[in-house]
């Protein structure tokens, strides 16, 4: 049987490219945001209708392979998907010093204050320096500079380029060159690779030390990794505890304890958040900061992953 691999409320790369595809096939005439909604939805439809599918107007493995003529989207290219909604960004999206990170840029929030948006930055510097060129224009010097500098240089420079009233944004022209870019093919590409090595496949290691063999399994240790650096040791012995005073009668059961556990231990306010965002994944529906999720409309579900 064939299996729902997005629909409606999914958003992210994956998805423009769905539209961009629908777009050249002359079924899709709106903007390409990503957002999979009633446009998308109704493309997807006629799109179906005409090649003698069933006319759901949701994408299943079927119909991705008629439109896209290509393999489904790995494991970490959904999950990736997925956790990117969670955390509001985009290739492109920069915050300022609200929350003690300096910086935070890109598809799942590499942070200035450890690290992440210096190295990718100063590789794509070294690698292609006219992408980075292209995009900061006459900021580039005071970027390069910045991105070597020490610590207590870069968070000055955070604040300095901060604004707001709780310092979230980003002044321009410092928003619209991380903007630009985000959208340079090769960023994006380092980008991910970045999120693999960082966060996938530590959640690889993760998804194994539990037994958790299913796509929600490594979607949840994957936003795991990234929300909150990994599963920390209490809860660890939380959930060693719950294993041991009742053993889980399936892998959703066990979903459902790492996710308790890693909420439970989080910071108190950001606890509720990290519940919603994990139960979210552990049980494959639910409310994210006011969104509804069915991980179904997001190509992720109980289905077996085999870790590489």
């Amino acid at each position: 049987m064939s299996r729902v691999l997005f629909a409606k409320r999914a958003q992210g790369a994956i998805i423009k490219r769905i539209q961009q595809k629908l777009s050249q096939e002359g079924y899709y005439s709106l903007g390409l945001d990503g957002d999979y909604w009633v446009g998308t939805e109704s493309a997807v439809r006629q799109f179906q209708a005409d090649k003698g599918l069933v006319a759901t107007g949701k994408v299943d493995d079927v119909t991705w392979e008629k439109l896209m003529g290509e393999a489904i989207p790995g494991v970490q290219d959904r999950c990736l998907q997925l956790t990117a909604a969670f955390e509001g960004h985009g290739f492109g999206k920069i915050c300022g010093n609200w929350d003690g990170a300096w910086l935070t840029w890109g598809i799942v929030g590499f942070t200035l204050k450890h690290g992440e948006l210096s190295r990718i930055v100063l590789e794509v510097f070294e690698n292609d320096p006219e992408a980075v060129k292209e995009a900061f224009g006459n900021l580039t010097d005071e970027l390069i500079r910045m991105m070597h500098a020490p610590g207590s240089e870069e968070e000055a420079w955070g604040n300095m380029i901060s604004e707001g009233p709780k310092r979230y944004d980003v002044k321009e022209p410092w928003k619209s060159a991380f903007a630009r870019f985000g959208e340079n093919e090769i960023v994006q590409r380092i980008q991910i690779r970045h999120a693999h090595e960082d966060y996938f496949a530590p959640a690889q290691r993760t998804a194994q030390h539990y037994q958790l063999t299913t796509e929600q399994g490594i979607a949840l240790c994957f936003d795991i990794h990234v929300q909150n650096g990994s599963v920390g040791p209490n809860a660890q012995a939380a959930i060693q505890a719950a294993l041991e005073a009742r053993p889980p009668e399936d892998e959703r059961a066990l979903r459902i304890i790492i996710a308790n556990a890693v909420a439970d231990n989080a910071k108190p306010d950001s606890r509720e958040d990290v519940r919603s965002r994990k139960l979210t994944i552990a049980e494959g529906k639910g409310e994210v900061h006011g969104v509804t999720f069915d991980l179904e409309s997001w190509g992720l579900g109980d289905y077996p992953y085999e870790q590489s």
